[in-house]
């Protein structure tokens, strides 16, 4: 909400109702209005405020749409009179309200963005526990289940939100002096919606809410802007696993150390080494994977050949403010390799803290030896290699001719070796060569007699210094061998690992959305990339044109720029030459899904993370093809060519998740379709019997009395009338039902909840049935149910009716009402008791399928099978449940249970559970 192609949203978040949103509101309209804005109350509720009032009385107002249903009259906000009027500022109240059936829309939100695409601005107010992802939180502190909700995204979406908190006891006062609520209704208010606890916790939901919502707002500013340094806002601590024993007790410390600050998010990363280390077991991680959810944090996983660098990268990346690590496991000789990791993070962290935490396993060693030979080196150790390879060999020299007397050959000898092999383990095998030449000729000149000169006497002394050059070039290619198979056993564990998380959510049949933004995020973590983005071309190639100019060399690019002219595959071309492309851009021949040419159609966003995502292939760093007309782009930097492989497997994956998510839409439309065919069927089934039965009947009865050749009796005429009057009774039941069921089907049924007693509801579902087949047990003291009164009454009505059909004669059916505990809260069961056969276990739950009759037999009754069908319907409809369950002593018994009211019944205005939104 909010683009430059239509209005944008404010919204007036209420931490609790009373607090102020819709006074607030009001007061910006009055500030824009001094400023020349037009502005109009589309919809403001002053919930009989004297305040309120005021504020909203100096404002145009909109006049509001009146609607009937069930023989109430209530008002709505008249959409088309707002778009009409078409102000600058709509003032929208109450966002999660529910409209009356017979609008254009179920939801209020749904009007409010069908003002913002019109271009109007919205000012409208939400309360926290509206919103939908906090239902089952809010129910679980106040005992109040929210039937009237907005999606977070709506809210998330808007351009700015503003908190409107209140001190819980300042609250409870407002309402104490009769500000927020009428006098007869403050007790009750006070004694349970608003008490203490639930205000304080509501408070914190609306802090923590809204915080998450600031946090999206700064990380995108951050990245806008560039900004790397850490703002220590909120608490995000790090921590960093090595996959070792001592995980475990570093993600407990963590999470305590998360745990002393309210809103600290904790997060564990491990760093997979591309560089030749050996790696944790996979069980050892999985298991503290598993420890670090459980906790409440989340786990990343990241490939660094530098893991200090890596892990601190992550941190900044994150606007950590704390790390966590372990001590080291390193034995003390092995300190001469290097500072170890957490001495170079505490040195390199900057304003981060970190924190080093001992454990049981320091000094243990590791479980094996780490190799420090990458084949990928940095600038750092490719210049001390050549160094060591340049400049050991003359600096030994000098040293060895310092010394007292001349030495012989061997010695020098053994000590040129030795030198060429630490310039291999230093820089590989090029600075290796080098210091192997370079020693032989100082060799040569300074230690093989005679000496100052090349000419060697000795035959031993020319077989000694080849043997040098040889063993050296030897030694440094196989310390170099070494150094690559160890590389590549490194990255072959790293794509492991990641072709097992791929393989893990193929296994656990993840689909959807959330599944593919998931995918997309360790995409983005695992390549250290900034944003990726899964891109769809929807458009038709041109059918004259088969070609996509092929960029120069064989491969589809990760990042490079495209190369001069040449042949070959590349996903988007950048010269001219012949080859395969899937984006053209020169001249060309070869085959692509889009010409370099002509063709139409353009590229759509399916899914994308991170700030300023690619929206074409052109514009991304790094892009696979992901399938026949889906690309994976990525953003951030260049990639080695060597991380395609992974990256394909990513592209794959993501294309199988959007393809298995619309195969997933395209079942359930059939499942739909297949049901409403089963319907159909069994309609068509029901009209050419039950529904000609009693046409048939009132046929005949009217084709009697209309005949001239019997002068009928007027007791005849009056059994024949009967018989019609009942035949169109039969007719208006089962169309009624055929017409509930249609509504349940298509989602129309809309309940308006209120707080009712069921000594209202019960007996008014009875009057349809003989005097004498039911009798009622409803207790005094019962609670009031907040329900659809309509709904629960057809619902009742239709159970009794079936269970009096299935009666046997002199055995009322009894109807019994009781308030029962549950976990959830206190809910009243009504029972509906019948002496009749009773239902099988395994039928139970097929009796409340449409056009389902038990025992299918024509005797047993004269509907079409609808009737618990849409009890239930309604039931669930009202926020309810109906179950069967056998009837001790036999017979079977429908049991309703209904959500009990909080407190008392407040005013019946059909709009709200709690006394104002």
């Amino acid at each position: 909400m909010g683009t430059s192609h239509g209005g944008s949203l404010r919204i007036y978040l209420g931490a609790a109702p009373g607090v102020g949103k819709t006074y607030a509101m009001l007061g910006e309209a009055h500030r824009r209005i001094a400023r020349g804005t037009d502005v109009v109350a589309a919809y403001v509720e002053d919930h009989a405020r004297p305040r309120t009032r005021e504020l909203l009385a100096g404002l145009e107002t909109v006049p509001r749409r009146r609607v009937t249903h069930r023989g109430a009259e209530f008002t709505e906000m008249d959409l088309d009179a707002v778009l009409a009027r078409r102000p600058k500022v709509a003032l929208v109240d109450e966002l999660a309200h529910t409209n009356v059936p017979g609008g254009r829309h179920a939801k209020r939100w749904q009007d409010v963005e069908e003002l913002l695409r019109a271009g109007v601005d919205v000012v409208s107010t939400v309360n926290i526990q509206h919103l939908e992802s906090l239902g089952d939180v809010v129910e679980g502190i106040t005992g109040v289940r929210q039937q009237e909700t907005v999606p977070d995204e709506v809210v998330r979406r808007a351009a700015q939100i503003h908190l409107v908190d209140m001190d819980p006891d300042a609250l409870r006062r407002r309402l104490a002096h009769g500000n927020v609520y009428t006098p007869e209704r403050v007790d009750a208010a006070l004694s349970h919606y608003f008490r203490p606890g639930n205000l304080t916790a509501l408070r914190e939901l609306a802090l923590l809410w809204t915080a998450d919502r600031v946090d999206e707002y700064l990380l995108r500013y951050r990245a806008e802007h560039g900004i790397a340094a850490t703002w220590q806002t909120r608490e995000r601590i790090v921590v960093g696993l090595t996959g070792g024993p001592e995980g475990a007790t570093l993600v407990r410390r963590a999470a305590r150390i998360a745990a002393k600050g309210s809103g600290s998010e904790l997060l564990a990363v491990h760093v997979v080494r591309s560089d030749g280390l050996a790696g944790p077991a996979a069980g050892d991680l999985a298991g503290q994977r598993r420890l670090v959810e459980d906790l409440g944090g989340s786990y990343h996983s990241v490939v660094g050949g530098d893991i200090p660098a890596a892990l601190l990268d992550f941190a900044r990346g994150v606007d950590a403010t704390q790390v966590v690590l372990g001590s080291s496991r390193r034995k003390a000789w092995q300190y001469v390799l290097g500072p170890g990791v957490g001495a170079t993070v505490a040195r390199e962290s900057g304003d981060i803290d970190v924190h080093i935490v001992t454990h049981e396993h320091v000094a243990g060693g590791r479980p094996r030896l780490p190799g420090r030979l990458p084949i990928g080196l940095g600038r750092a150790r490719a210049v001390g290699g050549w160094l060591v390879g340049l400049g050991g060999p003359p600096l030994l020299t000098l040293l060895l001719r310092a010394g007292t007397g001349t030495p012989g050959l061997t010695t020098p000898l053994l000590l040129f070796l030795t030198l060429t092999v630490a310039a291999a383990l230093v820089g590989g095998v090029f600075p290796a060569i080098a210091a192997a030449l370079l020693g032989s000729l100082l060799l040569n000149y300074f230690f093989a007699p005679p000496t100052h000169t090349f000419t060697i006497s000795d035959p031993q002394n020319l077989l000694a210094l080849a043997i040098f050059v040889a063993v050296g070039i030897a030694v440094a290619s196989v310390v170099d061998l070494a150094a690559r198979r160890a590389h590549q056993a490194a990255r072959s564990r790293a794509e492991t690992e990641i072709l097992g998380y791929l393989a893990g959510a193929v296994l656990r049949g993840e689909d959807g959305t959330d599944s593919i933004t998931a995918l997309l995020d360790r995409v983005r973590e695992t390549f250290a990339m900034e944003s990726a983005a899964l891109l769809e071309f929807t458009g038709e190639p041109d059918p004259g044109q088969a070609a996509a100019s092929g960029g120069a060399g064989g491969e589809a690019r990760t990042g490079a720029a495209e190369g001069s002219a040449g042949s070959g595959a590349g996903l988007v071309g950048g010269g001219s030459g012949s080859g395969v492309g899937l984006v053209g851009g020169g001249s060309g021949s070869g085959a692509g899904p889009v010409e370099g040419g002509s063709g139409s159609g353009g590229w759509s966003t399916a899914a994308s993370v991170g700030p300023n995502p690619a929206v074409e292939p052109e514009a991304a760093d790094v892009e696979v093809p992901a399938g026949e007309r889906l690309v994976l782009a990525l953003n951030g930097r260049v990639l080695p060519a060597q991380d395609r492989r992974v990256l394909v497997a990513f592209a794959a994956q993501t294309a199988a998740l959007l393809e298995r998510r619309r195969l997933a839409e395209q079942a359930a439309r059939a499942r739909r379709l297949a049901e409403g065919n089963r319907i159909r069927t069994a309609l068509l089934a029901a009209v050419s019997h039950d529904l000609r039965t009693p046409l048939a009947g009132i046929k005949a009865a009217v084709t009697s009395l209309r005949s001239d050749e019997v002068d009928w009796s007027a007791e005849d005429e009056a059994e024949l009338l009967a018989g019609i009057e009942t035949g169109a009774d039969r007719l208006n039941h089962l169309i009624g039902n055929l017409l509930d069921m249609s509504r349940l089907r298509t989602g129309a049924v809309n309940a308006l909840l209120r707080e009712v007693a069921l000594e209202e509801v019960v007996p008014a579902a009875l009057a349809e049935v003989p005097a004498g087949t039911v009798r009622l047990e409803l207790p005094e003291a019962l609670p009031l149910v907040r329900v659809d009164a309509g709904l629960l009454e057809r619902a009742v009505a239709n159970v009794v009716e079936n269970a009096v059909k299935y009666s046997p004669p002199g055995r009322p059916v009894v109807i019994r009402a009781d308030p029962v505990a549950l976990p959830e809260g206190t809910r009243v069961e009504v029972r509906v008791i019948d002496r009749g056969p009773g239902v099988p276990e395994e039928a139970k739950d097929l009796v409340f399928e449409p056009f389902q009759r038990y025992g299918d037999a024509p005797t047993a009754g004269t509907g079409v099978g609808l009737g618990l069908a849409v009890a239930r319907g309604f039931t669930e409809a009202t926020g309810g449940t109906l179950t069967a369950e056998d009837t001790p002593g036999g017979g079977l018994s429908m049991v309703f249970t209904l959500p009990a009211a909080p407190g008392p019944t407040p005013d019946p205005d059909l709009r709200e559970a709690e006394p104002e939104r």
